[in-house]
């Protein structure tokens, strides 16, 4: 193995075999980085981006877990470990919602809050946690993925938006508590044309709540997975940057100017 192969650095991308994870998982591997893609379910669609990953030079592995569940966090770890014997970075994707009109309280149950709790700000916890060692090895990266649900009070449910602001909570206080040796930032998007949204939504309020969007946005536009990547990826590397909430939203906080 030659000194060049064994320094490729190494990520882990919770939520990756679709979406914003996959667009991560997939800059990342095109820039010859070693990606662990994570899913709870969709292990068919992981391979796939495993695949894609090898396909632009990367090098992926496919775990299966539940960041919901401290244990799958811990095992989430030990297969970067066990494969490449280090960890760079982690971005802390995974993330899960109900559809639920935010004016209409009832809609949501206690045990509502509890499954969105768990995978958007406990699960992102544990894994850092369980990442925390070779992080701090490696003076490593982390990346929240947040929402711009957390501050402007839209979203898809009251306890999503509620789940995203905790995680940029968190977010600031782990980089207090963790730097110098680690950084952690957080990104907060706007609309995102996803697969899961527009089944969230269903097609006549995706396209309403799209168009919506658009015009109230400054640059007349939505963002695409690779938008977010993006970002992301800059995070990771920003060695300067820590405690950060960086909105990539389009201009949509700005709003448009009237036409």
């Amino acid at each position: 193995m030659s000194a060049q192969t064994k320094d490729r650095r190494v990520f882990i991308v919770t939520g990756s075999a679709s979406g914003v994870g996959e667009a991560t998982a997939l800059g990342l591997a095109r820039r010859g980085d070693r990606v662990v893609i994570n899913c709870s379910k969709s292990v068919g669609e992981a391979e796939r981006v495993a695949a894609a990953c090898a396909g632009v030079g990367g090098e992926a592995i496919v775990v299966q877990a539940n960041v919901a569940i401290d244990v799958d966090c811990q095992r989430l770890a030990k297969a970067a470990l066990d494969k490449w014997g280090r960890i760079d970075g982690l971005v802390n994707n995974a993330g899960t919602t109900k559809f639920a009109p935010m004016h209409d309280l009832a809609a949501l149950s206690a045990d509502d809050f509890h499954a969105i709790y768990a995978v958007n700000t406990i699960g992102a916890y544990q894994t850092v946690r369980a990442c925390e060692g070779a992080l701090r090895e490696a003076r490593g990266s982390i990346v929240n993925v947040s929402s711009i649900a957390s501050n402007q009070g839209r979203a898809s449910s009251i306890a999503y938006a509620a789940s995203k602001g905790a995680l940029n909570a968190m977010t600031i206080c782990l980089a207090r508590s963790l730097g110098p040796a680690i950084r952690v930032n957080a990104v907060l998007p706007g609309f995102i044309e996803t697969r899961w949204l527009q089944q969230g939504l269903g097609p006549d309020l995706y396209a309403k709540v799209r168009a919506d969007y658009r015009a109230a946005a400054a640059l007349d536009a939505v963002l695409s997975t690779d938008d977010v990547a993006d970002a992301i990826l800059w995070l990771l590397d920003a060695e300067k940057v820590t405690g950060q909430l960086v909105t990539v939203d389009a201009g949509r906080g700005v709003g448009a100017h009237p036409r």
